[in-house]
């Protein structure tokens, strides 16, 4: 008997949940002056409030200002001051949902473009074809480095939960860099950070052990984890369950099942073929078989669009549902399938024969979207790729300009090993 996607759900910490239904993380590049969440996100968060979801889990927070995934990303640190981040999570939890904050370690997945740092298990680079050099060059971390950054993601969830959220989630997928010390492709280090899948996974379970360590037992603590890389020799469903019985005793209310990364962005869209029967619920088999065995109550991210595949997540033994584009394009849906209504908007696929330039076009979509809920407007699904595309580009300049202004005011004590530009062409 399958669990209505209506009903609440009490996590391991006492954390009680609405409903099944979450708007998961996308990253909205909407950070204002001083990468600080402003009127922008607090509207764009009002919105999905109002939405009827159980849970709301915020784009990227990133636990270190010097290494951001964009020049828009938020940054939430011991420098940065909370009213901003106060006022975010209230916006978020005034109707009853819950609110998350999603926060993150880029790695290596740093725009070439970026002052700043681009660290890595290893000297492995985004392997991206002719698209590589947009990326910076990764140096292999120190253990000081890696010490400190477990010691960043504890301070920024503890300071969360200071500014009012109900929990945090510590992103361990796509590619980021808890990812990248889990994949053996990414990871050549020979030290106690790499080679066997214990050692892999060492960073991922230090930093949770000190999020918890840091946070009030009521406060709820997320994996993000990738089902698979969906890469050869990489990640794999096999290494995501094993992982998620490592998390079992440290704390860990829920974990959020999704895959991919910029090398390989299942995130953004898989093919059909024969273990998925529709665009939809791109990992549901793999959650599936990991559903069987997890100790812990899962969440299935990626191409969730209507209420029957939401159901059919629930029935697979998956505690949590998660949209992400969906509620970007209809930010009322889960209360309109409650009323027994359908989505009133879907955004056209991006079909271009250039992956990279098709996921980036995929993703540009759905921040225009975002964009347009923060001016007041409905989003729409007739907005063309390369349109969302070029303004996307245009927004990131701007915020370029703003972050590398931001970041050469911080005393230059701040930048712990700091990576010269030059070695990030």
């Amino acid at each position: 008997m399958s669990t209505d996607l209506f009903s609440p759900l009490v996590l391991p910490s006492g954390a009680k949940l609405r409903n099944r239904i979450a708007k998961a993380a996308m990253e909205e590049g909407m950070a204002g002056g001083a990468q600080l969440p402003d009127d922008r996100l607090i509207s764009l968060y009002r919105r999905w409030g109002a939405g009827g979801a159980g849970l709301l889990i915020t784009g990227n927070v990133m636990v270190h200002a010097q290494a951001l995934t964009g020049p828009g990303g938020v940054v939430l640190d011991d420098r940065a001051p909370l009213d901003p981040f106060m006022r975010w999570a209230e916006t978020g939890r005034a109707e009853g949902a819950a609110m998350w904050m999603q926060i993150s370690h880029p790695g290596r997945q740093v725009q070439a473009a970026m002052p700043g740092v681009v660290w890595g298990p290893s000297e492995v680079a985004v392997e991206l074809g002719r698209h590589s050099r947009r990326f910076g060059r990764p140096v292999a971390m120190t253990e000081h480095q890696i010490s400190a950054t477990v010691e960043r993601f504890s301070a920024t969830a503890a300071l969360a939960e200071r500014a009012g959220f109900d929990g945090v989630e510590v992103h361990g997928a796509h590619g980021y860099l808890l990812s990248q010390f889990l994949s053996p492709l990414v990871n050549k280090r020979s030290d106690q950070w790499g080679g066997s899948l214990e050692n892999r996974a060492r960073l991922l379970l230090d930093v949770v052990r000190a999020v918890r360590a840091g946070v009030s037992p009521s406060f709820a603590v997320a994996v993000k984890l990738n089902s698979a890389d969906f890469q050869r020799g990489g990640f794999d469903a096999d290494g995501a369950a094993k992982v998620i019985a490592m998390l079992e005793p440290l704390g860990v209310d829920l974990v959020e099942l999704s895959g991919g990364s910029y090398e390989s962005p299942a995130m953004a869209g898989r093919p059909t073929d024969g273990r998925t029967a529709a665009r939809e619920a791109y990992f549901l088999e793999l959650a599936t078989e990991l559903a069987r065995t997890s100790p812990l109550p899962l969440m299935l991210t990626g191409g969730i669009t209507r209420r029957e595949t939401a159901e059919a997540v629930l029935a697979s033994g998956v505690a949590l549902v998660g949209m992400a584009t969906a509620i970007a394009v209809t930010p009322e849906l889960p209360s309109r399938w409650r009323a027994g209504l359908d989505a009133t908007e879907r955004l056209r696929p991006v079909k271009w024969s250039d992956k990279t330039l098709a996921s980036a076009a995929s993703m540009a979509l759905v921040r225009h979207q975002m964009r347009r809920i923060t001016r007041g407007k409905h989003p729409t699904g007739t907005t063309h790729p390369l349109h969302a595309l070029v303004c996307d580009q245009r927004a990131q300049r701007r915020a370029l300009r703003r972050y590398r202004a931001w970041l050469e005011t911080r005393p230059l004590h701040t930048y712990l090993h700091r990576q010269p530009l030059e070695t990030q062409s």
